[in-house]
């Protein structure tokens, strides 16, 4: 209702005294927000993108720029999203309405943009996902990996799977935030963290596995150092994906909790947990890479799906590891998938007074015929994803660093100190943080992110 009556020169006619507005809801739980958040962070980003792009760009060394990332970038950006969600408390775009700075909706627009635009391609993996559970009852992808994958990664099937994954997303949402994505996260995160340490402990067991701990965790320095404009761009994009920044997600979710709580902590704990799980993804992933021969470095898109099953063929119990295994990536893709549906959905609720549910299936619907492409061409997926992560997401993150950082400064310390007992001296130094280290390190990923999609000399 606050922040309503401020952006009421925005919106239609009465809308600040519907219903619709002065209920808005609010998290039931500290821990609903925190896991939700985690969900969105962790997703496929983690399970999915995480060991693909490790592979891709040198293992430990990717690995150790990565958390880099993670400690001195990604915490840091996403208290700025916290700050902008929950002082402005509405939607991503018309937050800054709500913060008396109207000509920066762009910021929000780009990220809820993104945000769209990521989970058209994304629900086709997802779909892939579906049907890998599937065949795991059988295990059918067991007997001749790639060809399975050729055969279901694109073509009418694929369609129909990005789908029935666009479906359950969009009746999760439907449901809205306590009925729908609070009550689901809460059995989704605890669920992927069970899981994945299970298999975790399982693939330690794997004779052979030690040459994949050995690509996951020992970094080779040299190969850092002679391929950095890949490397760094790659690892620092994956941190700001995995982290759900840049899509307006944790602006959106940060609108729905109250004053009270410490943004320091929370933020904390969701880039920990987040981590906690993308690496113990690496330690069921590289393992069992290393069983059916490594070739980490040409593992692509295609890694969990075409690597894993070849391994999962060598090993005992492998249709029912199989099947554990593309449960957990399901659930991780949904608890993502919900959150990038959620930024545009809460942005039609709260500015415009749409409902809920039929608007949840209007843009579900929206999303599906976006991904129709990547589920005919996966050279389609893979564009997307190129656009999505290493030019949208770093692009929407550095104007987000340069509003919280200079045009909403003063404000935005005050906000991360309301709730932070004993975290109060931080502020300043958060702030001089994004000014300076956060604002440096995704100027120079915007920076070669370009070089690397033009193809132009450094």
């Amino acid at each position: 209702k606050r922040a309503c009556s401020r952006i009421a020169p925005f919106l239609p006619p009465g809308l600040c005294d519907s219903t619709e507005m002065t209920d808005r809801e609010t998290w039931a739980t500290r821990i609903g927000f925190i896991l939700a958040s985690v969900g969105s962070a962790v997703g496929l980003g983690n399970i999915w993108r995480f060991p693909y792009q490790t592979a891709e760009f040198g293992g430990a060394a990717f690995l150790l720029v990565y958390l880099v990332a993670v400690l001195v970038i990604g915490v840091p950006a996403i208290l700025g999203e916290f700050v902008i969600g929950r002082r402005a408390d509405i939607s991503a775009i018309s937050a800054f309405d709500a913060l008396d700075r109207p000509g920066w909706r762009i910021v929000g627009a780009l990220g809820v943009f993104g945000g769209f635009w990521t989970l058209s391609y994304y629900s086709v993996v997802g779909g892939w996902v579906f049907r890998y559970i599937g065949a795991s009852a059988t295990g059918s992808y067991l007997e001749s990996p790639g060809a399975y994958f050729i055969s279901v990664s694109a073509g009418p099937e694929a369609v129909a799977f990005h789908g029935a994954f666009m479906l359950v997303t969009v009746g999760i949402v439907a449901f809205g935030i306590r009925g729908g994505i609070e009550k689901a996260t809460k059995v989704m995160v605890p669920s992927i963290v069970l899981l994945l340490v299970g298999l975790a402990a399982y693939a330690f067991t794997l004779s052979g596995a030690e040459a994949g701990y050995q690509y996951f965790l020992s970094p080779d320095i040299d190969l850092l150092l002679s391929n950095y404009q890949t490397v760094v761009p790659a690892a620092v994009g994956q941190a700001l994906f995995s982290l759900s920044l840049g899509f307006a997600v944790m602006i959106t979710y940060a609108s729905y909790i109250d004053d009270d709580e410490n943004l320091f902590i929370d933020g904390g704990v969701i880039a920990l947990t987040n981590t906690f799980i993308g690496i113990t993804a690496g330690l069921v992933v590289f393992p069992l890479l290393a069983v059916q021969g490594g070739g980490y470095g040409e593992a692509g898109p295609g890694a969990i799906f075409v690597s894993i099953p070849t391994a999962l063929s060598e090993v005992p119990f492998g249709t029912a590891v199989g099947f554990v295994f593309f449960l957990i990536v399901a659930v991780a893709a949904l608890s993502s998938a919900i959150s990038l549906l959620e930024v545009v959905v809460s942005y039609l609720v709260d500015s415009y007074g749409f409902e809920r549910r039929r608007t949840s299936v209007l843009l579900g619907g929206i999303v599906f015929a976006l991904g129709v492409p990547s589920a005919t061409e996966t050279a389609w997926l893979e564009w997307f994803d190129a656009i999505g992560v290493n030019l949208l997401l770093p692009l929407a993150v550095l104007l987000t660093v340069v509003f919280v950082g200079w045009v909403l400064a003063d404000d935005a310390v005050e906000e991360v100190r309301r709730g932070a007992d004993g975290f109060d001296a931080l502020g300043p130094i958060w702030l001089w943080s994004i000014r300076s280290i956060v604002f440096l390190a995704v100027l120079g990923t915007v920076a070669l992110s370009v070089f690397e999609l033009t193809g132009a000399p450094l």
